[in-house]
């Protein structure tokens, strides 16, 4: 577990020596000045932790609690493709500085060393930086946030910004190492057997939907279906052992449960709906599948129940509500300026910001959650920064400095939006 000495210091640590050693190194700060790296990571950081839609008048009161006199447009200027560069390494950074509390206390966690649930999220960025940072369409720009969290610790071990084009089976999350016995739990866009064939080798467990179109063999070798198999059992759950892929056939358990009809058919109109925007129909085995919820793993019987195994699949939507955090309140994907480098700065700072909420949200209240089931993990979904939380956060870099005039007594004031705002907001 980490403590709060611990986490002051991973915070000093980052926010100032690795800080002024990285803005050196990417070339942010070519010469001695009063804005520094760590001073200017810092106004930023905790400028939008303290209010996510901070104006540079706001930041700059920031500036002036953190130590460093600076107008409002001076700080603009500093909005460059070398700033960017230099808060993207910074989270590099700190995404491995380890921040985890101890492991919740929930039977069904505690049968793995790990519960790991890993998602994508995608930002949007102006078309103008496309050349940097490609999305999937021709002339678009977007980058791609892949995130491993572990359920049982809270702990972030892992934050991968790419490109936006990169698809979620070719990350380099696909196969970061997992410690032997842990629990890894992620959607379809990751769902590959040559990666769950690894992952079983090194005595790491797995879960995940079954992908539509993958090839299934039952013990006595022959090729079904997914769907006549399941028809063939006549009941409405299912828990066989199959085979999996025509190259890889890879052995575990195929796990089903026949939905409710009114869930059924709202899945149904989803897949129409999505069909309709790109242009298709929906096949008959699309709207049978429908009527299953099917998910495959490599856990054995003995250690997970089919019940248990769909309350595992269901807490994945906690990483969706890290996501939702984010975005909603941390403001990850809005900007109120039209210049790109600026756009693509703030993105990185606010996700450091982020990362420091989480890390606070670790040390001082994972130890009381407020679950949704006897069954489930912690849910943080009503976590959110309140207007001038974090204002006094950077007290702890040092003896707090004179304040600055523009300072209002009792902390940062808010600043109102500004007419001229742009904002960049991310598809779901």
């Amino acid at each position: 577990m980490t403590t709060v000495p611990q986490l002051t210091q991973a915070l000093q640590e980052v926010f100032t020596t690795t800080a002024d050693a990285l803005a050196r190194r990417t070339g942010f700060v070519q010469r001695t000045s009063k804005l520094t790296g760590a001073l200017f990571a810092q106004t930023l950081v905790f400028g939008w932790l303290a209010n996510p839609q901070a104006s540079l008048e706001g930041l700059a009161q920031v500036a002036a609690a953190v130590g460093v006199a600076i107008r409002a447009q001076s700080l603009d200027e500093r909005f460059t493709e070398g700033a960017a560069v230099f808060l993207d390494e910074l989270l590099a950074h700190a995404v491995q500085t380890v921040i985890a509390a101890d492991p919740v206390a929930i039977p069904l966690l505690e049968r793995f060393s790990a519960v790991v649930l890993l998602d994508s999220s995608t930002i949007t960025l102006p078309a103008a930086l496309a050349l940097w940072w490609p999305g999937c369409s021709k002339g678009t720009a977007a980058l791609k946030l892949h995130v491993r969290y572990d359920l049982c610790r809270g702990c972030l071990s892992g934050l991968l910004v790419q490109e936006g084009r990169i698809s979620d089976r070719s990350t380099p999350m696909q196969t970061a190492p997992l410690p032997r016995g842990a629990l890894r739990i992620s959607d379809l866009g990751f769902f590959t057997l040559g990666v769950f064939a690894a992952m079983t080798a090194q005595g790491v467990y797995w879960l995940s939907r079954l992908a539509p179109g993958t090839a299934v063999y039952t013990p006595d070798g022959a090729r079904w279906d997914v769907l006549d198999l399941l028809t063939a059992q006549g009941t409405a759950t299912v828990d066989l052992d199959v085979t999996r892929g025509v190259r890889h056939r890879l052995p575990g358990r195929l796990l089903a449960v026949r939905v409710p009809e009114e869930v059924s058919t709202q899945r149904r109109r989803r897949l129409h709906a999505d069909a309709k925007r790109r242009g298709r129909t929906p096949s008959a085995a699309q709207r049978a599948w429908c009527d299953w919820t099917i998910v495959v793993t490599s856990v054995p019987p003995a250690l997970l129940s089919l019940r248990e195994a769909l309350v595992l699949l269901r807490a994945r939507w906690q990483i969706e509500l890290l996501f939702k955090l984010w975005k909603s309140h941390g403001h990850i994907d809005e900007s109120r300026s039209a210049n790109p480098w600026r756009v693509l700065t703030e993105v990185f700072a606010k996700l450091l910001a982020m990362v420091v909420q989480h890390w606070l949200l670790l040390v001082s209240c994972w130890a009381f959650p407020r679950p949704q089931s006897p069954q489930s993990g912690p849910n943080y979904s009503s976590a959110r920064p309140r207007p001038r939380q974090f204002s006094g956060l950077p007290r702890v870099f040092g003896p707090h400095p004179r304040r600055h005039p523009a300072l209002r007594r009792g902390g940062l004031s808010p600043q109102p939006p500004q007419k001229e705002a742009q904002y960049l907001s991310t598809p779901p």
